[in-house]
């Protein structure tokens, strides 16, 4: 009999799919991503993109776009309606009480730089991240000088 042996995820992999999962929560079409905090291997927050409680969602009443014009000179356009999947994890655990110091956040891409400081205040110590962002350079920076450590599981670039 030749049998495989199964090959369990590392946690990295377990708590990133877990997160991608939450992402599909989320009320905004344009990134569908999902964050997830641990605490010695234990779940403690979720939170995916999606407009603030009570308020619409672009599902619902479409994005609310701007332009963003870069020291390059180059655009993007980013949908402000709503928060981040990073912002509302970090915002859950506050509203339930819960720390998140020495915590680990698995997200689908490399944090934003308003996200990455949040982070850092939060107490978080590792970033864990499923994909690069196109514009996360500055954060990879901070987390430099904040101590905080950060792993990219797949170097593939999300632009949008």
């Amino acid at each position: 009999m030749n049998e495989e042996k199964k090959v369990r995820p590392s946690w990295d992999e377990y708590f990133s799919d877990l997160a991608n999962l939450v992402g599909e929560r989320g009320t905004c079409d344009r990134g569908q991503c999902g964050a997830l905090v641990t605490r010695d291997r234990r779940i403690v927050s979720t939170g995916y993109v999606g407009s603030p409680i009570g308020a619409a969602h672009c599902d619902e009443v479409g994005h609310e776009m701007h332009t963003i014009i870069h020291e390059d000179g180059s655009e993007s356009k980013h949908c402000i309606r709503t928060t981040h999947a990073e912002q509302n994890a970090i915002c859950q655990a506050a509203r339930f009480g819960i720390a998140l110091d020495g915590g680990t956040i698995y997200t689908k891409m490399a944090p934003c730089y308003t996200c990455a400081k949040m982070i850092i205040n939060a107490g978080i110590t590792k970033v864990v991240c499923c994909q690069d962002y196109h514009a996360s350079a500055r954060s990879k920076e901070i987390f430099i000088d904040a101590g905080v450590e950060f792993v990219l599981l797949d170097d593939k670039v999300v632009e949008y």
